[in-house]
């Protein structure tokens, strides 16, 4: 067994608390677990939520948050001295891998899983201590523009929505609605896209939706400018023109607000699919028997399952789905002006927080 000393990182002490910079002492990981030492973490939604939203974390408070996490792994435990020195990327939900729901085939539900910044200390920090299994690694040569920093938005942003696509079964005979092109669904209209996929994307910013007219969306809706009727009657039209999405539109809430989530649901038609994929704290009024009317499914998905990382991975590394354009690096020192940014929606991109070294 190694150990590392010297790591630091914040510590949110209470919700709606200050963020603390601490030093976190020597970092010894236990059998099946490493120690990463952080190239970068990104800021999530769900942070926000654990942070500001009332939304409590599983393990009481104080705590590093962050679940978004690349980095090379710098120690190790017994069982786990193969993954020294490789580059990963830190799966943002870790099944157990033996109990009834993992042998069921339903890893992501697994009562035992450990998220990073939620069941232990996570990514805001020089290091994070989490379990080996799981975890996705990164080839050694990456394309131009792509870092170890960047791909850490690949443990939830990337690999959230490109789940929710397979379990909609995307491909190029569909019609694919994302409602909400922010941090999550700008990677999910580029997945849908690269699985052959029409894409239509809804947003109110009207940045974002030139953005996603130039990776992958092949219609941009902006919904403050449009009532629910004109929305869906414009996706009629494009359904019609393309020839696509004629057995029933997939649909992806990807804009964890209340107002994104009715919106979505009030564009169920006939055999459509709903995938909820951003998350909010919020009630929202919806008529349910719509999905009875139209004969509609709607379903949700917490992460992803740690084996389709690889798959999704690839469409980053291959150059199908971008990450560059939509995050910026900042310095991990920043993090509490992030987290007020991010908390008053000051922010475009989605915040990569990287240590200084």
């Amino acid at each position: 067994m190694t150990s590392i000393s010297g790591a630091s990182g914040f510590r949110l002490t209470a919700q709606g608390g200050p963020l603390r910079f601490e030093e976190l002492g020597a970092l010894e990981p236990s059998a099946g677990e490493v120690v990463v030492e952080v190239a970068g973490c990104g800021l999530c939604h769900t942070d926000l939520g654990f942070a500001y939203g009332g939304v409590p974390t599983r393990k009481p408070l104080p705590l590093i948050l962050g679940h978004e996490i690349s980095g090379r792994v710098a120690a190790s435990g017994s069982g786990a001295e193969s993954w020294l020195g490789r580059s990963v990327v830190v799966p943002a939900v870790i099944p157990c891998g033996t109990c009834d729901a993992c042998n069921a085939g339903r890893p992501t539900i697994c009562r035992k899983q450990f998220m990073p910044g939620n069941d232990g200390d996570g990514g805001f920090a020089t290091h994070v201590v989490v379990p080996s299994r799981g975890l996705c690694p990164v080839p050694d040569a990456l394309p131009d523009g792509t870092t170890l920093e960047i791909l850490s938005v690949v443990a939830d942003a990337v690999t959230t929505p490109y789940e929710a696509a397979k379990r909609a079964r995307l491909g190029p005979d569909d019609l694919a609605i994302f409602v909400g092109t922010g941090g999550v669904g700008g990677f999910g209209v580029q997945i849908a896209a690269a699985l052959g996929a029409s894409v239509v994307a809804i947003d109110v910013d009207p940045a974002r939706l030139e953005l996603m007219s130039k990776h992958g969306a092949s219609l941009t809706l902006n919904a403050r400018e449009m009532n629910a009727k004109e929305l869906k009657n414009a996706v009629r039209g494009h359904a019609k023109a393309t020839g696509k999405g004629r057995t029933g539109w997939k649909i992806f809430e990807t804009s964890g607000t209340t107002a994104g989530q009715q919106t979505a649901f009030g564009l169920l038609d006939f055999g459509a699919e709903l995938a909820i994929v951003g998350f909010t704290p919020d009630k929202v009024d919806v008529r349910l028997s719509n999905l009875m009317a139209f004969d509609a499914v709607a379903r949700g998905n917490w992460g992803c399952d740690p084996a389709n990382y690889p798959g999704a991975l690839e469409l980053v590394t291959s150059g199908r789905v971008a990450i560059a354009p939509f995050v910026e690096k900042r310095p991990l020192s920043e993090l509490p002006d992030v987290f007020e940014a991010a908390h008053h929606h000051k922010t475009r991109l989605r915040p990569v927080m990287v240590p200084e070294r």
